[in-house]
């Protein structure tokens, strides 16, 4: 019995110094989240452009997601809605694949119901019950960069659906389900 207790005890001092090391590893390769996240965006159609902090100590900063909902508002109508927080974190991590300095130009953010439906009628590439309705869907481009590594970088963000639009020099992202297209 009393090797039985002293073999356990050996054991447990044991398995605990062999993780060690391992616990150690762990906390090196942890990431460390920004303390702040910065988009650069610019709207082809309007020609506006923002540099915003949108997101710091650990929140969404409300008057930048104002900025945002306004600069990706339909050009059409004018129509401002609400854009999806996730859709800006996304944008923040395939901005940072090239380095987080680049501005982002955008061809379509928000898109009323009305403004849908006339594009939808026109092509047959506008889909009926678009993210873009729900500010949950954004079509970019990064001028200077190759559109191939920015659709490359977008599918390994696994953040939703994209789409690879090559002739209209964009690529489609939203915070839906992971597809592409």
């Amino acid at each position: 019995m009393n090797q039985r207790r002293s073999f356990l005890k050996s054991s447990v001092v044991l398995a605990s110094a062999l993780s060690v090391p391992a616990f150690a590893r762990a906390a090196q390769t942890t990431r460390v989240e920004p303390v702040e996240r910065t988009l650069r965006l610019y709207n082809t159609h309007t020609g506006e452009s923002l540099r915003s902090i949108f997101w710091a100590e650990g929140q969404f900063v409300p008057d930048a997601l104002k900025d945002i909902n306004k600069l990706l508002r339909d050009h059409r109508s004018g129509t401002i809605a609400e854009i999806d927080p996730q859709l800006l974190m996304l944008l923040d991590r395939v901005s940072g694949k090239f380095g987080g300095s680049d501005v982002l130009h955008v061809i379509s953010g928000y898109r009323s119901p009305e403004t849908n439906r006339k594009l939808a009628a026109a092509s047959g590439g506008v889909a009926k019950h678009s993210m873009h309705l729900d500010g949950k869907a954004i079509d970019i481009r990064l001028p200077g960069r190759d559109l191939a590594q920015l659709h490359k970088a977008a599918l390994a963000a696994r953040g939703g659906g994209v789409g690879y639009y090559p002739k209209s020099q964009f690529v489609h992202m939203d915070t839906g389900r992971v597809r592409t297209w």
